[in-house]
């Protein structure tokens, strides 16, 4: 009887650990342009295969300026990033870094919007 109780202790502990480092790694977008942020896709680089809206993630489905949005379906690494803002401004910024250890991912400024190739 000990033998299975020690087992189920271990799982317990090993889930446990598992959903830590899944915490760990909530990867978050932080909104620093004047505008609401309606669409935002990531994907890898130089692929144009973008991965679905993450703004769908919000309870209202966009981004307002300075909101930060948890992002899904996406690790640390380096992407290239499309988004639209309400005002219908359309860009693309390529090789975004999105960290894993800060409070934020990445984020997009006004600065960035000027400079980013549009689509």
């Amino acid at each position: 009887m000990k033998r299975y109780s020690v087992i189920f202790i271990l799982c317990a502990g090993s889930l446990t650990t598992a959903a830590h480092a899944q915490t760990a790694q909530t990867l978050k977008f932080w909104n620093l342009t004047s505008e609401t942020i309606t669409e935002l896709k990531l994907a890898e680089p130089g692929t144009n295969k973008w991965g679905k809206n993450q703004t769908l993630n919000d309870k209202d489905k966009t981004v307002e300026a300075d909101e930060r949005l948890k992002l899904s379906d996406v690790k640390p690494g380096t992407w290239d990033v499309s988004m639209k803002d309400k005002k219908g401004r359309k860009c693309v910024l390529r090789n975004v870094t999105l960290s894993g250890t800060d409070a934020y991912a990445f984020s997009i400024s006004e600065d960035d919007v000027k400079k980013c190739s549009r689509k």
